[in-house]
């Protein structure tokens, strides 16, 4: 236990120190930033440039909070879930490519605790940063529109947490099966997946699907029952985590 341990303070030293502190960190709190700024420009930037010869003017209605906190919601539906897709696939698989791993586990860590301090390390830095980005996002948008309720933009981003933590566990299990490339290419089809599943009625009542759509819906007040997503979700990361246990029992380092 003392050797897990200490394995995870060393991944956390290991994120603080390299490139990962930078990229979805990065994005998170950019986006955080930049989301109600872009918000509250994007009217005068259509209307000015729909100004043409002819006179015709397009006049789009005033920006609101709502706004801010949808640009906020799709980056993080979008860039910042591929960012944490390809990053996350090199999790496991860049330490066995590196020839680090068998380093580690000649010392007192088994395969299941390296696995679950990958996990754990990774999450702590989503969870923390996406914290921090709504926060921030939240800080912007009160200083830019005057108003900012905090139970929509909070539920959302809480929606998307949940969902991003299932993703996380599919790329812990890619990255103990495949080479970073590979694991990349199985998370971006696997993301892909479910997001077509949102259109599916039943899919959206009963599983994760359910929480990539009620991170939008949530937003416009829409009443949303995640009880079944979220124990699905949650039943989804232990059976995930589990079999990438397994698959790095076997694997040759």
């Amino acid at each position: 236990m003392k050797g897990a341990i200490r394995f995870l303070g060393k991944e956390f030293t290991e994120i603080v120190r390299t490139w990962r502190i930078w990229v979805v960190p990065g994005l998170l709190l950019f986006f955080a930033i930049t989301s109600p700024i872009l918000a509250i420009m994007t009217p005068a930037l259509i209307e000015s440039l729909a100004q043409g010869p002819s006179g015709i003017q397009i006049i789009v209605p005033d920006p609101t909070y709502l706004d801010a906190y949808a640009q906020w919601v799709g980056n993080l539906q979008e860039i910042v879930m591929f960012a944490l897709i390809f990053t996350a696939g090199g999790m496991i698989a860049g330490e066995r490519s590196q020839g680090t791993a068998i380093l580690v586990l000649t010392k007192p860590v088994s395969r299941a605790s390296f696995v679950v301090a990958k996990f754990v390390s990774n999450l702590v830095l989503l969870a923390a940063f996406t914290v921090t980005g709504a926060l921030a996002c939240w800080g912007v948008t009160y200083l830019v529109f005057h108003e900012a309720p905090v139970s929509r933009l909070a539920a959302s981003t809480a929606a998307w947490l949940a969902y991003a933590v299932l993703i996380l566990a599919f790329m812990t299990l890619y990255s103990a099966r495949f080479k970073s490339l590979a694991a990349g290419g199985a998370g971006l089809g696997t993301f892909f997946m479910i997001s077509v599943l949102t259109l599916w009625g039943p899919a959206v009542k009963y599983s994760p699907a359910g929480l990539l759509k009620a991170s939008g819906d949530l937003l416009t007040g829409t009443q949303v029952d995640l009880a079944w997503p979220l124990l699905t979700t949650a039943l989804g990361v232990v059976l995930l985590l589990g079999a990438a246990i397994l698959v790095f029992r076997r694997q040759e380092i």
